[in-house]
């Protein structure tokens, strides 16, 4: 008998499950559908292609690294739809899969490579050869989808309903609207055409400016100046889109975590050191701290806190995970049993073979101490044993902090992780006797290997995320994510070189704020100098007094590394999904302003991921817009605050149903 064919998404697909209940996805397990062919490979390389190459350049231009996944489904639905393909909805799962690793591959190097070239222009030493750089992307991509697979069932499955996985729910509308057509997917384009253009008239033309601050009140500007209190609003659509999907609960953590540093700690460290230059780790600082900005004592101190307390709830977390990375480590090592019990799971729970992943993992940490022995360490055997052990043991203990942070808020805080990383590795490395710029070399390859298997397996997380809603096959996509990974690290590394002749990441003409941080710490610590372990220690002992008092620490933490200004649209959107979901006193009212909330805010993150890739097109080419005079006009920013207003006042209308 013929199963009915199913285009939306099941009731319980964001909600925790009852006792006994089972998730059952859009396609079911016991069906075949079309997934990896021809088309879908090859879109999927031209996918990772073109996102690696301009995710490379936004993100070595402003720090941000745009998420590729929506835009990549997006296009995908839409040539589908143009070649009239049927049943594509797998097809386009696995297009998504691929073309998505552009942009975790592009964090993972542009984050910490670039700044070999800053450290170059300093010390003048020899060219860092392609291939290096391309191994330690190429590798540590390997080794995060490794690391992660064995959480997989834990991630999308047994903590089905518990974490709001906002870019996954996004992405997954996105490929629902491709299914449904008609009146269903209006709500979804129609805000994805109303977020793109408002962030595409900001990003690109700068009609108002994309931030409102307290500076604009009366008396703001004095209070930042005298006492460092100031409020930020970044006006984005794609941000208050992100809020409303993570929902209140976790969005106020996180402001609460933000405001625990701009409110509180920014403010309390001018007032005790007003006078005094606190620069022992960093000697480039020679401003007092009373002399600062708010946002300038935020970038010298509290982001260091920030990072510390990432760093003490990654252990918190891995302390409190022992037991599943104890059984992954487990269904890895019995390997003839899982393969067995694996051929007899269902088609939508099937994973490569923990024989493979064995195989695997031990192939690519054997190749990537080769790679340490002889390309990076000049065949000083114990500087390679040391850097593999570090690599593997961070790069593993790490990937269930990258997956919460993903499955929590939509964010992987890799920079920090990565900076962690790359101050213990110096630490290490210059107690084993590699220093110097031998060493600073070496540091970064590491943490360029470390990031990239983070920054991967946090996004593959949310890859799996969608194909456990709509009912891919793990398998399928586990063995193509190599494809894809290979491609975009081959293409960002080459689009870095290219764009390092053609401006030097020296000269400033491209900001490449996470390189120049990691350049920034490593060269110190690289040379004698120590590194602020006071306010890692701060952050750390904070992290383990609110996981005592039952508070999530790692989004707390994320917000106190996270700039002000992108935390509080989060809480903005958050008491918008409260509001909607709460105003009626008809349940199932309530429930259905939700669903449509969520394709409104799903249509806002689309709308923004895509418009953010036309703007770094046209920035690609040169065509810009020069708006900095304006937006130094107070009138730009009470504009954006109007049109913000009206962006929320859209929202709650949209969200409104028939009865």
């Amino acid at each position: 008998m013929k199963e009915k064919e199913q285009f939306e998404l099941p009731e319980n697909a964001f909600r925790e499950l009852k006792d006994g209940e089972q998730y059952e996805p859009v396609m079911p397990a016991g069906s075949v559908f079309p997934e990896v062919n021809a088309w879908t490979v090859t879109w999927g390389i031209i996918m990772a292609i073109v996102f690696s190459a301009a995710a490379a350049y936004l993100g070595l231009k402003v720090g941000q690294v745009f998420e590729a996944a929506i835009p990549i489904a997006i296009i995908a639905v839409g040539v589908s739809a143009a070649a009239k393909r049927k049943k594509a909805l797998g097809e386009n799962v696995i297009i998504q899969s691929i073309g998505a690793c552009s942009g975790a591959v592009v964090a993972g190097a542009i984050f910490t490579l670039p700044a070999i070239y800053i450290l170059q222009a300093k010390y003048n030493f020899d060219d860092v050869a392609f291939y290096k750089m391309f191994l330690a992307s190429l590798l540590g991509g390997i080794l995060g989808i490794l690391f992660l697979i064995p959480f997989r069932k834990y991630f999308v499955k047994d903590m089905h309903g518990k974490y709001p996985f906002p870019e996954a729910t996004a992405t997954t509308q996105v490929l629902m609207s491709g299914e449904k057509g008609g009146s269903q997917a209006k709500p979804l384009l129609l805000a994805g055409l109303v977020g793109g253009l408002y962030d595409f008239a900001v990003s690109t033309f700068g009609l108002w400016n994309e931030v409102f601050t307290s500076r604009m009140v009366a008396g703001g500007q004095w209070l930042a100046d005298k006492a460092k209190l100031f409020f930020s609003l970044n006006t984005g659509a794609a941000v208050l889109g992100l809020g409303y999907i993570i929902g209140l609960r976790y969005t106020l953590i996180i402001c609460i975590g933000s405001l625990a540093v701009w409110w509180l700690l920014v403010p309390g460290m001018s007032l005790l050191f007003g006078d005094t230059v606190l620069n022992t780790w960093d000697p480039s600082i020679t401003t007092a701290v009373g002399d600062m900005s708010p946002e300038e004592i935020f970038r010298a101190y509290g982001k260091s806190i920030g990072i510390g307390a990432i760093a003490m709830s990654g252990i918190v977390g891995i302390i409190k995970s022992w037991d599943i990375i104890k059984g992954s480590i487990s269904r890895i090592t019995q390997t003839t049993k899982s393969a067995q019990s694996d051929g007899h799971a269902p088609r939508t729970d099937k994973d490569l073979s923990f024989r493979f992943i064995g195989i695997a993992l031990v192939t690519a940490v054997v190749c990537t101490f080769l790679f340490f022995w002889l390309g990076v360490m000049g065949g000083n055997m114990m500087f390679a044993l040391v850097a593999i052990l570090l690599t593997v043991i961070i790069s593993f203990l790490f990937t269930t902090v990258a997956a919460n942070a993903i499955a929590i808020v939509g964010s992987n805080p890799v920079s920090g992780m990565t900076l962690m990383t790359l101050i213990l590795a110096s630490v290490v490395m210059v107690a084993v006797g590699l220093n110097g710029v031998s060493g600073m070399i070496a540091a970064l390859i590491m943490g360029g290997v470390v990031c990239t298997a983070l920054s991967v397996a946090g996004s593959f997380v949310t890859d799996l995320k969608i194909g456990y809603w709509l009912g891919t096959t793990p398998r399928k996509q586990e063995s193509w994510k190599f494809l894809g990974t290979l491609v975009s690290a081959a293409t960002v590394v080459g689009v870095m070189m290219v764009l390092n002749q053609a401006y030097g990441f020296a000269s400033g003409k491209l900001a490449a704020p996470q390189a120049n941080a990691m350049a920034a710490v490593i060269d110190p610590l690289m040379n004698g100098v120590g590194a602020p372990w006071l306010l890692y220690g701060i952050g750390a002992a904070l992290a383990v007094v609110l996981t005592l008092c039952k508070v999530p620490a790692l989004p707390f933490a994320l917000g106190m590394f996270i700039p002000l200004g992108l935390n509080t649209p989060l809480v903005v959107g958050g008491l918008i999904n409260w509001f909607v979901t709460t105003r009626s006193k008809d349940e199932t009212v309530n429930k259905e302003r939700g669903e449509k909330g969520n394709l409104i805010a799903s249509g806002f993150i689309a709308g923004g991921a895509l418009m953010g890739v036309v703007s770094a097109v046209l920035r690609f080419f040169d065509v810009k817009f020069d708006f900095e005079l304006w937006w130094q006009n107070p009138l730009s920013e009470w504009l954006s605050l109007g049109a913000y207003l009206l962006l929320i006042c859209y929202f709650i209308t949209a969200t409104r149903t028939k009865k």
